[in-house]
């Protein structure tokens, strides 16, 4: 199953250990998820885990691993196309990853932007605990 994980659920992940998203993350080191992402969101991701609040409650460690993985293990897209679906315009770049990548689900864990639109260009957009119970029923 090919997956784009927002960052909020990377970020969660290495928040809070045993958590759906921790379990999509592991998913993904197993090698039982192939991860699609994007140069943009690589950046995120690291501009995410240098914020202050952040660092007091990530070791360092873990996340110099996680953008570390996403960069040698994931698929890593540069060229993505202009998709203008979200109601916020930080989400379409997730949303045109997802598209670019072919992937079968995009996880999310934001309420209000993301996971309201349901799909993307036909792809289903779903919560990190929904994500996992697909995952077990094609395992």
């Amino acid at each position: 199953m090919r997956v784009v994980l927002d960052t909020n659920v990377l970020i969660g992940a290495l928040i809070t250990k045993g958590t759906p998203p921790d379990a999509l993350y592991q998913a993904w080191l197993r090698g039982e998820i192939e991860l699609v992402t994007s140069v943009a969101q690589v950046r995120e991701l690291s501009d995410v885990l240098t914020r202050e609040r952040l660092r007091k409650i990530i070791d360092a460690a873990e996340a110099a691993a996680i953008v570390e993985n996403i960069g040698m293990r994931a698929i890593v897209l540069d060229e993505l196309p202009s998709v203008s679906l979200s109601p916020d315009p930080t989400d379409n770049w997730i949303l045109a990853t997802a598209i670019a990548g072919g992937v079968d689900l995009i996880v999310s864990g934001d309420k209000k932007h993301m996971l309201a639109l349901r799909t993307a260009d036909g792809i289903p957009i779903v919560t990190a605990r929904a994500a996992l119970e697909l995952l077990r029923t094609v395992s």
